[in-house]
């Protein structure tokens, strides 16, 4: 799946989610671990190792990533068990705080002991050598990670001081996971509704609540779903909510989709009875009806005149519009024995078509007409007034266009000596700066 067909990934996070358990979940799914591997290697961090190790989680096949980092000996920091060997201790790391061991999915990592500002960690991601998608994904994650620790400390985000979510190992989770999706071709992200635990959790601070005050901002930030269990350990991190906040372009249940790949990533704990696992489901989303909506009935009325002047036919045009046609227009033709002509056209409501096609009979002297019904989509406009020195112009808006009024533009120019283009430029501009009717 590494096509230029966009795919859409679905993170089903029912136990929960963490930065390690999401990158595992997407190479699981098929993500080249290699592939992942080189990209994170863009960044310029060293004395790390990344790995994904196969493992069971409540008797479902998982895959679990671990990040070991070395010191400047070659030792590693703060040494942990190896998977399917816990011994109950696990201490989370990508939440900004030291949690005791009692209160979290159990990540397999080691730290890199000082903490980092948030201004070191964009730099690092933005000096890294990554696919710009990668780069930018994982800069929008830590950009959110520190605006909600500076709301919640009163301080810039440029001022955030990143505890273990500063470590090597959380900045390798998110610019991994970035990097798998990018692997995987990862168009769109949808996220489930995440789960939480409950009770509190011990910090460098004291106890604090469980959900972690970072994890509920973050949460409000997108205004996403969740929902609490009954379970004291820390369930979602504020990475692995991070992730998906920064990430995600839609919330809610799996979307239509025809399904490729699904993957299970792991946290360290095996917990009784539920898997401690993400889910990723990976497809091709189910193309939606791109046919218009009904649009607006009309009806469409022309004539074919081969006796009538320029002057003429621009009066019956004038006068179709004044009589409440939508549209009408002249086109040139070529009738019998190469004749020159003009097609007369006009638009209208059904309505009124009676009034209109006598109307375009008359005027223009045509013998007959024929008529056609169609439907037309009108763009949503605005019809407002700008005062160019103190001169009204009527202005036609609509999104992506502004369309001063000719005749209007054209006395303004008479009357202030300008030019009609500058007329029409700054009647242009006055439109696209004015919220209301008038200015």
């Amino acid at each position: 799946m590494t096509d230029s067909r966009g795919y859409t990934a679905w993170f089903h996070c029912f136990a929960g989610t963490a930065g390690d358990m999401t990158m595992a979940s997407l190479v699981h799914a098929g993500a080249d671990p290699f592939a992942v591997a080189a990209i994170v290697a863009g960044l310029p961090v060293e004395d790390y190792a990344l790995s994904f190790n196969p493992v069971l989680r409540c008797g479902l096949a998982a895959t679990k990533a671990v990040v070991v980092v070395h010191d400047s000996f070659g030792h590693e920091v703060a040494p942990r068990w190896a998977d399917g060997d816990d011994d109950g201790h696990d201490h989370g790391h990508d939440h900004g705080h030291d949690h005791d061991h009692d209160h979290d999915h159990g990540h397999d990592h080691t730290h890199d002991g000082p903490h980092r500002p948030y201004r070191v960690v964009r730099e690092i991601i933005e000096q890294a050598d990554l696919p710009v998608r990668v780069r930018d994904r994982a800069l929008r994650t830590f950009r959110l990670l520190a605006e909600v620790e500076g709301a919640m400390h009163g301080m810039r985000a440029d001022d955030v001081e990143f505890h273990e979510v500063g470590s090597v190992d959380a900045i390798v989770d998110v610019v991994g996971t970035c990097a798998a999706l990018e692997v995987l071709g990862i168009d769109r992200v949808v996220c489930s509704p995440i789960t939480v635990g409950q009770g509190t959790v011990h910090a460098a601070h004291g106890e604090i609540p469980n959900p972690a005050p970072a994890v509920v901002e973050l949460l409000a930030r997108r205004g996403a779903p969740s929902r609490g269990i009954a379970d004291r350990k820390e369930l979602a991190t504020p990475t692995g909510v991070a992730l998906m906040m920064a990430l995600a372009d839609e919330f809610g249940p799996m979307p239509a989709m025809t399904v490729h790949r699904v993957g299970y990533g792991a946290g360290t704990a095996d917990i009784p009875g539920r898997p401690n696992v993400v889910q990723v489901v990976i497809g091709a989303e189910e193309q939606p009806d791109l046919a218009p909506e009904p649009g607006q009935p009309a009806q469409l009325l022309e004539v074919n005149v081969d006796d009538a002047t320029g002057e003429v036919i621009a009066h019956t045009i004038a006068a179709l519009l004044a009589a409440g046609a939508h549209d009408a227009w002249a086109t040139p033709i070529v009738m019998k024995k190469g004749r020159p002509a003009h097609t007369v056209h006009v638009l209208c409501d059904p309505a009124i078509a009676g009034a209109v096609g006598a109307l375009l009979l008359s005027e223009s002297g045509s013998l007959g007409m024929r008529g056609t019904t169609v439907r037309r989509w009108p763009q949503r406009r605005d019809d407002l007034v700008v005062y160019l020195q103190g001169l009204p112009i009527r202005v036609k808006r609509a999104p992506g266009r502004v369309k001063p009024e000719h005749d209007d533009a054209v006395n303004a120019a008479r009357t202030l000596g300008l030019p009609l283009r500058e007329v029409l430029a700054r009647a242009a501009q006055l439109a696209g700066d004015s919220p209301s009717a008038e200015r």
